[in-house]
């Protein structure tokens, strides 16, 4: 039989970001593909490591925004942010990816008010980000196999 996982909406109280102690988020961002798992293993991480203080109200969006200030190459419009939450099996030096939701620089999408909070996110978990360009969804040209070629002139 089946298992059925149930949804339930959590109701997040709002963080008094005044008296409330920042965490420390460690994302790590890559341009056009996420770091393989194995760079997480024993301790290890990626070397494009990037420490954001942050609160479990942060939205992707403001998280979204922390990226741009400091990766100049994302700051297109179009640009997407695929976020996936890395986090270590307990008892096991393996890590797991959960992947949390999807930003667009410069236009709106569904999971731009996501919160830390909302997803399984605990406190040591890392976030991976694959940052694409908007001109890798452009179309190619056709390949030169499917272009039609001249004959040659003759008399």
């Amino acid at each position: 039989m089946a298992a059925v996982e149930s949804l339930v909406k959590v109701e997040e109280k709002p963080v008094n970001r005044e008296k409330t102690c920042p965490l420390l988020l460690r994302v790590f961002c890559a341009m056009g593909h996420h770091n393989n798992l194995s760079e997480y293993y024993r301790g290890a991480v990626p070397g494009n490591e990037l420490q954001i203080y942050t609160w479990m109200d942060a939205t992707l969006r403001e998280l979204t925004g922390l990226i741009k200030e400091v990766n100049i190459e994302s700051r297109v419009r179009g640009t997407t942010f695929d976020f996936v939450l890395v986090s270590p099996e307990y008892n096991c030096p393996r890590f797991n990816a959960f992947e949390i939701g999807l930003t667009v620089a410069g236009n709106r999408s569904p999971d731009d008010s996501k919160t830390l909070g909302n997803t399984r996110f605990s406190i040591g978990d890392y976030l991976d980000v694959c940052i694409t360009p908007p001109e890798r969804f452009m179309r190619r040209p056709a390949p030169m196999r499917y272009l039609k070629k001249k004959k040659p002139f003759t008399h």
